[in-house]
């Protein structure tokens, strides 16, 4: 008897397992993967992805696992099973720039992942203090020229940043001195304080200190203006050609994951991008809405891995 309800016990398992499995996808939680830790401004847009997908796909949970510039968290969505419930909350740090920065990064961007959606950009604005005697990105050039070596300019090393900024120095054909910072606001801070004389930063933290002219804004790194700052010119209307700089973020599921699965999580994510709402609180947070297929994200992260590597070598920034 006890033998025979051991085979019925499994028998009612095996059942349940499969009734599971013929259950259309999602049929239990959906697990985000966030490679920052809470309260930052990724992780902020990340929970509002999750709070779309949830009301048109099913319940996402954010699981944040911060750590090596967002390789932990990479490497873990990686192997996960490619099943749709492990995704990746993805950005041009770690789906970019991440291989020319790290060594032994555990993952390849574009083997490890399938692309599912993107979500946003937020480009940058160049800012300077206003003791700077300069009006635009010309006469800083100018300026720098004058002065080789006299400038200087904030950013955490190997974010965004800090490689923009590195960007435009080789452009400009200037020598300005990198002064690391361990985040944004310490180098905000000492840029108002005049320690300080240039920044690459996103708008969501600088718009308050440019309106009330505590900053300068020279530029912005988008291809286009940006409605913030209508008045400010791009890089590339200030006579660099193809300069464009921005921080983007995307889902993505770990490589195998079946393509009928990827397309239902790219309609989900579409969907939440498109309402009114979602895109009145990612312009609060200074983001500009990006929605198409998974090809199109894959385009993107096979666009920008060469170019963020180019600037990694020439600038010789090494991660140890």
């Amino acid at each position: 008897m006890r033998a025979r309800a051991i085979l019925a016990a499994i028998a009612g398992l095996l059942c349940a397992v499969t009734l599971a499995s013929a259950q259309p996808y999602p049929n239990h939680p959906i697990k985000l993967i966030v490679p920052f830790a809470p309260g930052g401004p990724v992780d902020v847009m990340a929970r509002l992805v999750a709070e779309r997908l949830s009301q048109n796909l099913g319940t996402v949970i954010v699981d944040n696992r911060p750590g090596a510039g967002g390789s932990i968290a990479s490497r873990f969505a990686a192997a996960a099973e490619p099943d749709g419930y492990t995704l990746l909350f993805g950005s041009s740090t770690t789906l970019a720039a991440g291989p020319a920065l790290y060594r032994n990064l555990g993952y390849d961007p574009i083997k490890s992942f399938t692309p599912v959606a993107m979500i946003s950009s937020v480009p940058f604005a160049l800012v300077v203090a206003p003791a700077l005697p300069v009006r635009n990105v010309a006469e800083l050039v100018a300026y720098a020229k004058a002065h080789p070596g006299k400038l200087n300019y904030g950013a955490p090393t190997a974010a965004l940043p800090h490689l923009t900024a590195e960007m435009f120095k080789a452009a400009a054909g200037i020598d300005i001195v990198h002064v690391p910072y361990k985040g944004a606001a310490t180098a905000i801070t000492d840029l108002l304080g005049g320690q300080i004389d240039l920044a690459f930063e996103p708008f969501s933290v600088l718009l308050g200190h440019i309106h009330e002219g505590r900053l300068r804004a020279l530029a912005v790194t988008g291809a286009t203006r940006s409605a913030e700052l209508a008045e400010m010119p791009t890089m590339i209307e200030s006579g660099f050609a193809g300069f464009t700089s921005v921080s983007w973020s995307g889902i993505a599921a770990p490589a195998g994951t079946p393509a009928d699965i990827v397309a239902k999580i790219n309609a989900a994510v579409n969907a939440g991008i498109a309402a009114p709402e979602t895109q009145a609180r990612l312009a609060r947070m200074g983001a500009s809405p990006m929605t198409g297929t998974p090809a199109d994200f894959a385009a993107l992260i096979a666009a920008e891995m060469p170019k963020w590597a180019a600037v990694v070598k020439a600038a010789g920034i090494k991660i140890e």
